[in-house]
């Protein structure tokens, strides 16, 4: 987060839910998954910050005893965890969780990774971006509501986005 915001002042964490839950779920007892779970969507599934918030209280209260490092890295994310609840939900849907970008990364190492030595930095520059373009083309697929989720990016980083930018 620290080296992200030096380069990108204005940007905003949000760390993957997907993630946070699978490495809460390593320190509950199989007998207590399911309340548990039950417990935990309230708090990342809930429509305000505010509910989120009461949720996790809920958890920790209910919780947090017998399972305190599973809440406490709730607790300790929660900045970049709760960053998604100034949304609405067609926008949370996109970024709850870092897959996507995940893949991408991973097909770009897949083309780097039988290379040992580049003769330039152009030459790894033009490698990735020829490997960004043919990546690229497999993305035919529009999101569901795409165009509302466009209209909410305009509105909500005027100051940084134009629709024309996005087509």
């Amino acid at each position: 987060a620290d080296a992200i915001s030096a380069v990108y002042p204005k940007a905003e964490i949000q760390r993957c839910i997907v993630h946070q839950i699978r490495y809460t779920t390593k320190f509950v007892s199989y007998k207590d998954i399911k309340a548990f779970m039950n417990d935990l969507k309230g708090v990342y599934q809930a429509p305000t910050l505010e509910q989120a918030e009461e949720g996790l209280d809920r958890l920790e209260e209910k919780w947090g005893s017998k399972y305190p490092s599973s809440v406490a890295s709730w607790r300790n994310n929660w900045p970049q965890l709760s960053a998604y609840f100034k949304y609405p939900y067609e926008l949370r849907r996109m970024i709850y969780t870092t897959n996507q970008i995940e893949n991408y990364n991973r097909q770009l190492r897949k083309v780097t990774k039988t290379r040992t030595i580049f003769p330039s930095d152009d030459a790894l520059l033009k490698l990735l971006y020829l490997a960004t373009m043919d990546i690229t083309e497999k993305w035919t697929g529009r999101d569901r509501d795409w165009s509302k989720i466009l209209s909410q990016l305009c509105i909500y980083f005027e100051e940084r986005i134009e629709p024309g930018d996005l087509e």
